[in-house]
């Protein structure tokens, strides 16, 4: 059997052998087509994994997969004996598999655990979006071109997507769509052959890792692809139209996981061009799907994008709140809806969107980007999950304590129908990530979404256990620069929680109006006497109506309003003082040296790496945080003297700014 890979990329935290302790394993199968693929993977993991390992027949192996009656869903109880011979337990075949990967990482990690040591998913679908384009560019990608394409054909480099389908089960991805929201005209064929016999063969890959793939497709499909005159989705020839090509698509893709739409946003079609609501759209591809037990996951990211600067009255922020809150209920039970974790698009600060705890009657999927599409570019370090679990553990207030990782699952009508995506950060660079950090957020995101309750800090510690061996000094301080990147680079760039002040289009480097007159609706409003966009119900927008009574409230007021949300909630002058004690000018001047002090914090102790990690992980990561710090002194100078030309206040600690 093949233990290795022709195709070399780093193989990020799956990167050591165990090499002791399991000469002898036992696989006790479950049945079916998918038991046997299952089986198969396990082999060759062991192999990679665990190399002096063999499969064996007698009754006492070393490491033995046995069925449980227990419902362990996707997840898995390890066993020890006294005499230190492991048992996985498993209700279902592919929690063998997330069983050996997490002893993999127990004891290559060196972490001490008890046993039984038993672990079950919180979410239900823990799924990664592609914004791949055929042509073989990725959308918001920053770590090289896509791995499914090349020059539209597909790359059927399946021995690379072997190691990428690994790397996602080892952290409990379940779900992965592999092709851009905005479905371009060649993509929209996808759905029929002769694409879809390649896509087969990308499925079949992720399949023996227990991931489902699905596609995202182009609302006006049937009139691109089928040559209908309308997309209408309440026109019977279009209802039959998609139903003949999903069961096209299940005849070659038995466990095809069903479709992602983006519809009526920035340009793409959707049923507003028919007069229909969107439950009317989603409905009819969920009819067609049901019979598959296939889903359609439908963005929420729908918005007026030709907005204008010069009314004030107008709110990017409501939008999808106020559209989809009028359809809760009235949607199949096969539809997801997919809610950005915030109400405008993946700032590094920004309120939790106030669908969630306000939606009970409608299944739910929380979307993140893991992508650094306004977070760095992965060429600034930007360790993500203190942002992401402040989403999940953010209290909704609607009926006492209700959280949002357990609003994604309680309020959502079939649990299994609800869960956690993002927008991931993968492409053909070696080390997959561009960045070697970035490798850190991909991990983290799959162990977030299968353990809620694991800390930032904790899942940053796993990561560098696995990734580098490092003395405990190195890894407190590897750990530290982890934790402390997201506010680092908050404080370098946009100040509580304004939002785009970043280069339109491509969204890296300052450019403080750079959105400020376009129509994208992202203003910030700056003037002579304060900043700030006023989305008060009683002087501004009413966003924060939107929210529970509670947090209204708390919003609402400048005396409650977190100092992190101010200027995205109130328009303020530079004097106000916030809760910190400092004025909003003062904070600003403050936390734009802070943040470049930190970044050159972070070079000096990558600098102390040298020899410690491999040297290509050392040029990379040092070579990235360079361009960091230029980016953030860019940011700093920009910033500063932006908001001193305006206020006309100068820095109470008599720092450079320049005139």
């Amino acid at each position: 059997m093949e233990t290795d890979f022709t195709t070399k990329r780093d193989k990020c935290w799956l990167s050591q052998k165990i090499t002791s302790g399991f000469p002898t394993f036992s696989i006790n199968d479950f049945s079916g087509r998918k038991s046997k693929l299952i089986h198969q993977t396990i082999c060759s993991e062991l192999s990679r994994l665990f190399p002096n390992s063999k499969e064996s027949k007698t009754e006492d192996p070393a490491l033995q997969f046995a069925k449980t009656e227990d419902d362990l869903n996707e997840g898995f109880c390890i066993l020890r004996s006294e005499d230190g011979k492991i048992k996985i337990l498993a209700s279902e075949e592919i929690g063998y598999l997330h069983g050996l990967f997490a002893l993999y990482e127990i004891l290559a990690g060196g972490r001490n655990v008890s046993f039984p040591y038993v672990s079950v998913p919180d979410q239900s679908i823990r799924m990664l979006n592609h914004w791949d384009n055929f042509d073989g560019s990725i959308e918001r990608g920053y770590a090289g071109n896509s791995i499914f394409y090349n020059n539209n054909e597909f790359r059927n480099d399946f021995d690379l997507l072997t190691q990428y389908a690994r790397l996602l089960c080892s952290v409990g991805i379940n779900a992965v769509s592999i092709n851009n929201v905005n479905v371009h005209h060649l993509e929209a064929f996808f759905i029929e052959k002769p694409a879809l016999s390649d896509i087969k063969n990308i499925a079949d890959i992720f399949s023996s890792y227990g991931i489902r793939l699905f596609l995202s497709i182009n609302f006006a499909a049937p009139i691109i692809v089928g040559k209908l005159h309308t997309a209408d989705p309440c026109d019977p020839d279009v209802r039959k139209w998609w139903s003949g090509i999903v069961d096209s698509i299940y005849e070659e893709i038995p466990d095809f996981g069903g479709f992602l739409v983006k519809a009526d946003s920035e340009g793409e079609p959707g049923p507003f061009t028919y007069n229909r609501t969107h439950a009317d759209g989603a409905n009819m591809l969920a009819k067609a799907i049901a019979p598959h037990d296939g889903i359609i996951i439908w963005r929420c990211f729908v918005y007026n994008c030709q907005q204008s600067w010069k009314d004030r009255s107008l709110d990017r922020a409501n939008a999808a709140y106020d559209l989809f809150i009028t359809l809760d209920g009235q949607f199949e039970d096969n539809v997801i809806l997919q809610i950005k974790n915030g109400p405008i698009d993946f700032q590094i600060r920004e309120p939790v969107s106030p669908l969630f705890g306000a939606l009970h009657k409608t299944n739910q999927i929380l979307e993140f980007e893991i992508t650094q599409e306004y977070t760095g570019h992965q060429i600034d370090q930007c360790y993500l999950l203190p942002m992401w679990k402040e989403v999940m553990d953010f209290d909704t207030r609607y009926e006492g304590e209700s959280l949002v990782k357990d609003i994604v699952r309680e309020y959502s009508p079939v649990t299994k129908n609800s869960g956690i995506a993002a927008v991931v950060n993968v492409g053909m660079d070696e080390n997959w990530t561009g960045n070697k950090m970035a490798q850190a957020n991909l991990f983290g995101y799959g162990l977030m979404c299968w353990d809620n309750t694991l800390s930032s800090e904790e899942i940053a510690r796993r990561w560098v256990n696995l990734s580098f061996v490092l003395d405990n000094e190195d890894t407190d301080e590897m750990v530290n620069m982890l934790m402390t990147s997201r506010k680092t680079y908050e404080n370098y760039t946009c100040p509580l929680g304004v939002g785009f002040m970043c280069r339109p289009n491509i969204h890296y480097g300052v450019d403080v109006d750079g959105y400020e007159y376009d129509r994208w609706g992202t203003y910030h409003y700056s003037d002579r006497n304060g900043i700030g966009r006023e989305r008060s119900l009683s002087s501004g927008t009413g966003y924060t109506r939107r929210y529970s009574d509670s947090r209204f409230l708390e919003y609402e007021n400048l005396n409650s309003c977190p100092d992190e949300l101010l200027l995205f909630m109130h328009h303020v002058p530079y004097d106000h003082v916030l809760h910190s004690g400092k004025t909003v000018i003062q904070h600003i001047y403050d936390s734009h040296f802070e943040g470049v002090e930190a970044v050159e914090h972070y070079i000096e102790f990558i600098k102390r790496l040298k020899g410690k990690i491999s040297d290509s992980d050392y040029s990379n990561i040092l070579e990235r945080a360079e361009r960091q710090l230029t980016s953030a002194i860019e940011w700093r100078d920009t910033i500063n003297t932006y908001f001193y030309r305006k206020s006309g206040i100068e820095d109470s600690k008599h720092r450079k700014i320049y005139e």
